[in-house]
């Protein structure tokens, strides 16, 4: 009875915070005496599979069938709790994303299983099962039991600091029954933002906002991103300005985001923009408003010009 960690393929490789997740399913594998077996949907090669045993993981059960290239939830759902079913597992870990969370949520309704969101630590099972949940957009945590006979535990991103070992994993070919019902709302084209690093996955973010004071001087910003490999975001109102795309915007309304490092460089701080970032490991803001709210929030602090410190911050990082 192995834990069974459901996994997202974007472009024919395993999401970041999909192999958090397996290794987060691992070390609970090990925890509970079993091992840790991997449900990949979708287009991929075996060996870009196979590398999930470099997170623990010890088998992945690859269902490839055209219909499901395209992350439809209903059938992604089904295909998830018939793994269940085979597998024998009572304990099935994911990471949490648009797509993450609708599966979930169908598949603890299917299967009548407790369902934690925003998990943050290992379980304790010291005396019963118990996690711990992130709350209040990261400003708290909760204790959490859970008592049903399944338990879906949905991992916060960039929450777990993950280990890799030399091994690799089998990839067995999984057929499970799709339903043509399944198939009703029929997926004719999906539009995805372009760009080497992409927001959601960012493990560094270079963010401003109107201090720019206008779409021709993001320059600077998109410089000290390609010098750390970093992703852009901005404001809200930078995107409702249209000075730069709207899936750039973070914040309560737009990407939550939580990279290791989240640089906001002439953003004042309001709590929507907080809500979303404030679970980023380390927060640096630059404003030469040394009153701006930010600061409270912010790990590090530079009051200066965005104009003046945004290039010395490049230079110094490429010459590093």
């Amino acid at each position: 009875m192995s834990v069974l960690i459901f996994t997202e393929i974007d472009n024919g490789a395993l999401k970041k915070s999909s192999l958090e997740a397996v290794y987060y399913g691992s070390e609970v594998a090990k925890m509970k005496g079993t091992t840790a077996t991997v449900l990949a949907i979708g287009t991929a090669t075996d060996d870009e599979l196979a590398k999930v045993g470099t997170f623990g993981a010890l088998k992945v059960l690859h269902a490839n069938d055209p219909r499901l290239a395209v992350g439809n939830i209903q059938a992604y759902s089904d295909v998830l709790s018939m793994a269940v079913a085979q597998e024998g597992t009572t304990i099935i870990i994911l990471a949490m994303s648009s797509l993450g969370n609708a599966v979930a949520a169908r598949v603890a309704a299917k299967l009548k299983a407790s369902i934690v969101s925003n998990v943050t630590e290992l379980p304790d099972f010291s005396n019963g099962f118990k996690v711990t949940r992130s709350i209040y957009t990261g400003k708290a945590f909760a204790k959490v039991e859970m008592k049903g006979d399944k338990q879906i535990l949905a991992i916060k991103k960039n929450a777990i600091s993950i280990v890799e070992s030399g091994n690799l994993a089998t990839v067995e070919v999984f057929t499970p029954t799709l339903k043509d019902s399944d198939f009703v709302v029929k997926v004719i084209g999906t539009h995805k933002e372009s760009g080497t690093i992409l927001l959601p996955e960012a493990d560094l973010v270079v963010s401003a906002g109107r201090s720019l004071k206008g779409p021709e001087n993001w320059s600077i910003v998109e410089d000290l991103a390609n010098a750390l490999g970093a992703a852009t975001a901005c404001s809200k109102p930078v995107s409702d300005l249209d000075w730069r795309p709207h899936s750039e915007h973070v914040g309560q309304t737009g990407i939550k985001v939580s990279p290791n490092l989240y640089i906001a460089a002439g953003i004042s701080g309001a709590i929507q923009h907080l809500a979303g970032v404030n679970s980023s490991k380390i927060i640096v803001v630059i404003n030469k408003d040394p009153e701006a709210p930010f600061f409270k929030a912010a790990d590090y602090g530079i009051v200066g010009d965005v104009f003046d410190i945004l290039p010395r911050l490049t230079k110094a990082v490429k010459a590093l």
